[in-house]
Order: structure tokens, then sequence, then C-alpha cells
């Protein structure tokens, strides 16, 4: 019978250890490509990744994961604008009233460290004690009326914001995922933040972008060129004629930092990157203001159409102020070549409303440019040659693929329910990754050799068994981790660490249990039969109790809690099966003979 249970061990051993090393197995593969490609020249690099992508996109998915603190990486909170999304909910109710309330609800927010939307309800009754919100919110779909008292709007706009931080994690998760972030960690924080750890990217900028960018799109006709040319005549004028005023202000002159030279006959002028704010604050003088024609638009160019002594030059483009058409309408994008120039740009499609639609706006503005604006930018704005009836167009002038890859993605994941600000920006350099993993290593080595040694001079050949079912142990971690495409952290390499102590635990219960019946007289073989059974019980109600911790901890944390939970469950599998099977086995081989004579201690 112990024969044909420990056949039932072996294959136990064989199948977990084959499996362990079957999912670690890409991970090796990984390390050595790394360490090919680091040797490689770039010309040689860029090839051999043309070559081999699909292999090392494989590799690179198959392989163990490493969290933000042990690969660098980046580490965002965003806020969702909450002020916006209650302004755009009340829709064309909404007056300068409201838009005084949400204001000050937002300073008093900020300063109280208070809910936005408690802040709201709370002015708005200052200011009107018997007025009601119903007077500026209607929901059909949540039996929101002109009778609705002011607490069931505020429980409405609490749910529209909930389930705008709900849909804002899924739109940053798609358009994460298509980025080709490996193992990214998006969780909520609070009412309406947002915390997005992505490991090993290092192009901040690309991925503020990606984050913020809310993904309206619109089509806007271009102004009229007679009104544009007007109206820069008449400002320009007028800063002419107000120098000295403005300069007694303390003021900044428009003509210092802004050129009313047109890059085209729709252009309203341009400036360097650097003064689009200033030139935003000079243009909404209510003054200036009077002089820009009605329904018209100023919007800026959405990257450099030249640059000047390093610095980009960005257009000023007059549009109309009705939107024609919006991003609702594509149905799908693709990044595309220009035949001629080889250029990149986003072919879009459009569904059969817009493509109506779009035939009818593009019929009857032939020889007009439509500004293409995405998130208040002009992405482009192409001349209509001709009615289009398919429902496609192009979003040309873009910097090159990469960009155009991620207005794609943008478009494709949809348009964000409200503005997301980032709050909180953190970037993990590769190098302190480096040393954390260094780090990380050099505490299991020593955790491992200490108890190893330990081991061995106490329980002799028992210690030198446990400590061959303790490097097991480890490798075993690291496989169930590779498995369940889980993510090794810093806190999981303190959960191995951990995990040594506690496998070791296991071992020193047996042992002591066995060197019990040794002591009372028992056999070799009958101590080792009854060491390992008296003693089981206690190991797995130690066990599972912490495993039952360990789910608690994966539940209710975030982040590094997570990790160090993952690795802990891991690790008690592992430990226990160590424990259990493998040293059982192995002892029961030595004591084969009934002369043999292992030490115990």
């Amino acid at each position: 019978m112990k024969n044909q249970n420990n056949g039932f061990k072996i294959g136990s051993i064989v199948v977990f250890l084959g499996l362990t090393l079957w999912y670690l197995f890409p991970t090796i593969q990984w390390s050595l490509e790394q360490r090919h490609m680091e040797s490689l020249t770039e010309t040689e690099l860029v090839r051999y990744q043309s070559d081999n992508n699909e292999k090392l996109q494989s590799l690179r998915e198959r392989s163990l994961k490493l969290g933000l603190d042990l690969q660098g990486g980046m580490y965002v909170t965003l806020q969702i604008g909450e002020p916006q999304l209650i302004l755009e909910l009340a829709g064309d109710n909404a007056d300068d009233e409201l838009e005084q309330i949400i204001n000050v609800a937002e300073e008093q927010a900020v300063q109280n460290n208070t809910d936005f939307v408690d802040e709201f309800v709370s002015e708005f009754e200052a200011r009107n004690p018997d007025g009601l919100l119903s007077r500026y919110y209607r929901s059909d779909a949540e039996n929101i009326t002109r009778r609705s008292t002011n607490e069931e709007i505020a429980t409405y706009l609490r749910t529209q914001r909930d389930s705008a931080v709900t849909r804002a994690m899924e739109i940053i998760r798609s358009r994460v995922d298509r980025f080709g972030v490996s193992e990214p960690s998006i969780v909520q924080q609070g009412t309406n933040r947002i915390i997005v750890e992505l490991p090993g990217v290092d192009d901040e900028e690309r991925v503020r972008d990606l984050l913020r960018g809310t993904a309206r799109l619109e089509f806007r006709m271009a102004a009229e060129p007679d009104e544009i040319n007007a109206s820069k005549q008449q400002i320009s004028t007028y800063f002419q004629e107000n120098r000295e005023e403005l300069e007694e202000q303390g003021m900044q002159n428009l003509l210092d930092i802004f050129s009313f030279q047109g890059v085209s006959q729709y252009s309203f002028g341009y400036a360097a990157e650097t003064d689009t704010a200033a030139v935003n604050r000079l243009l909404s003088m209510e003054e200036v203001q009077r002089l820009i024609p009605r329904n018209t638009v100023l919007m800026w160019g959405a990257r450099p159409f030249a640059f000047d002594s390093g610095t980009g030059l960005v257009e000023l483009i007059a549009v109309r102020s009705q939107i024609e058409l919006t991003g609702d309408v594509i149905t799908e994008a693709r990044v595309a070549f220009e035949p001629t120039t080889n250029a990149a740009e986003v072919s879009m499609t459009m569904n059969s409303e817009g493509a109506r639609r779009w035939s009818r706006i593009t019929g009857a503005n032939i020889g007009r440019p439509v500004a293409i604006v995405l998130d208040g930018y002009v992405e482009s704005y192409p001349t209509v040659q001709n009615q289009i009836n398919n429902g496609r167009s192009s979003i040309t002038g873009i910097g090159g693929v990469q960009e155009a890859e991620d207005l794609v993605n943008i478009l494709l994941s949809g348009a964000l329910p409200a503005p997301l600000d980032i709050v909180e920006e953190r970037t993990v350099g590769a190098s302190l990754g480096e040393a954390s993993i260094q780090a990380g290593l050099y505490s299991v080595i020593f955790g491992l050799s200490v108890v190893a040694i330990f081991m061995i001079v106490y329980y002799r050949v028992g210690g030198a068994i446990a400590d061959l079912a303790l490097i097991l142990n480890i490798i075993f971690i690291l496989g169930i981790l590779a498995g369940f495409q889980a993510t090794l952290t810093l806190p999981g390499i303190a959960g191995i660490v951990l995990t040594i102590g506690m496998a070791v635990d296991a071992n020193v219960l047996i042992f002591d249990r066995i060197r019990e019946e040794m002591r009372g007289g028992k056999t070799l073989r009958a101590a080792i039969d009854n060491g390992y059974s008296n003693a089981m019980s206690a190991i797995i109600d130690a066990n599972v109790t912490t495993f039952f911790v360990a789910i608690i901890l994966y539940s209710f944390g975030v982040g590094p809690i997570k990790g160090f939970a993952i690795t802990l469950m891991a690790g008690i599998v592992a430990s226990l099966f160590s424990a259990i099977v493998i040293t059982r086995v192995v002892v029961d081989y030595l004591t084969r003979e009934k002369t043999a004579d292992v030490s115990f201690g």
C-alpha cells in the first residue's frame, strides 16, 4: 500500500514540477532574448525585432510579469472632472448662475476635502432656499422630473458620477491594453479617482495624452475668410491703440507674442507653444471677444506646423461654433498612408446615419475646409473636394505612425464621459527597479541560506531533506505566479521570504514529532509514520488559517497588499505540497531498508 501511495506522490511531484517548468520556460527564454538584444547595435536590434516580432510578443506575454516597483514604469492618479460633468448633465438648462455655483462648490470641496456633490447642493440651497435643482436636471431614464426633490437630484448626480468613473475605468483599460502594457493595474480610489500603474512604460508624455484624452471628436466648418480678416484687423488695431494702457496694467501685448499672419486664409494667426496660454488670456478679454465674429470659435492646432529656434509654432484656427457631426458616428478607425507622400493618417468609417449627414455636409461645402477637432484641438482641416457618399473620412497632418496608432486607440476606445485630470504622477526608473530586484534577490538568498544552515545543523539529514523541499518550493511559487499570469512585486518578494520560514515550519513540526516518537521507543519507520500523521492537523490548521487571511488581503487590498497576498497564497500551496508530499517521498526512499539510519537531530 505504501509503495502504491508513494507511486501516486511521485507522479504528483513529476506533474507539478513539469507544469512549473513549463510555465517558467517562457520567462527563461525571454530573459535570454533580452540579453541577446542588449548586445545588438541599434540597426541590428530593429531588424531582429522586426523578423521575430510574433515570437518576442508571445514570450513577453507568457513570461512572469514584474510589477512597477521591480521593472520601473509610471504611477498615475487621475481625477474625474466632476464640475464639468455636473455642468454637462444640465445640458441646455445651464446658465451663468449654475456655473457660478459649480465653481464655488469646487473650491469648497478642495478646501474642505469634502464631496463635490454635497457642496454643490449646499451652495445651491444657500443661494436659493426655496429653489429646486430640477430646474436644471431632468432624466426620463432615472425618473427625474420637475417635481423631483433636491435630495433625489443629488442621488441622481452621484449615480451619474459613479457611472462616469466606472465607464472611464473601462475606457482607460481598453486604451492601455491597446497601448501594449503588460499587467497594468487600474483601480478606483474614493468616489472620483482612478489609480493607474503601468509597468515598463517610459514615454511619459505619450501616456499622459493617452489617459487624459477625452476623445471628443467633432466636425466643424471653417469660418468665413472675410470675417476672419476683418476681425484680425480690428483686434490688431485694438492692441496697437491700447499698448500703453496695457503696459501700465502690467499686461502683455498680444502683438508681442502673436502673429496675425495666416498660415492659410482660414488661419487667425500663430504663436509659440509656450505662449498659447497667454494668448488665450488676452483673447478672452471682454473688449476683444466683441471683435470676434458671432458663431465663431478660435481653436489651436493639435501640433506645431513649424519650429523657430527650437520652439514649436502652432496655428490658431477660426471655426464655426456649430458642431456638424460628432465622433459617435465613427464605427471603425485604422492607420492608413497617403498614397503620394506615404505620410501616416487615420482613416475613419461612419455608420449609416453619419454617412447620410456627412454626404449632406460635404455636398453643401465643396471647396471649403472641414475642421476635424479632437478634445478642443484641430487635428486637420482638409478642403472638401467633392461630395462623400460612403461615410469615409481621414485625419491627415499627423506627426507619425505612433501618433496615428494612439489616435486610433483613443477613437476606438470611445469618448470619456468627463475630463480626467492628473493629480499625481510618479515615475520609477529602470535603475530603481533593478536595485529593487537585486535587494529582493539578496534578501531571498540570505533568508534561504540562514534557514538552510540552521535546518542542517539542527536536524542533520532531515534538515537537508527540508532544504531540498524549500528550494523546490520557491520554484513552485514562481511557476504558480507565471501560470496564473500574476505579477511579482517587491511586497511579493517579501511574501516569498515569509514563505521560506513558513515552509520549514511544517517540517519542524514533523521532525520534532518523529524525534518524540523515537524517544518513546518506536522504530525509525514507525516514528516517521506517526510523526507525519500526528503533525498533519497542526500543519493544516496553521496554513489554512493563513490562506484565508491572504484571501481577505487580496479581496480588500490594493497595489502592494494584493501583490503580497498573491505570493503568500501561492507560497502556502507550494509549501504544503513540499512539506507533506516531497519530504515524505524522500524520507521513505532513504528508509526503505530496515537497517537504514536517518538522523533527525
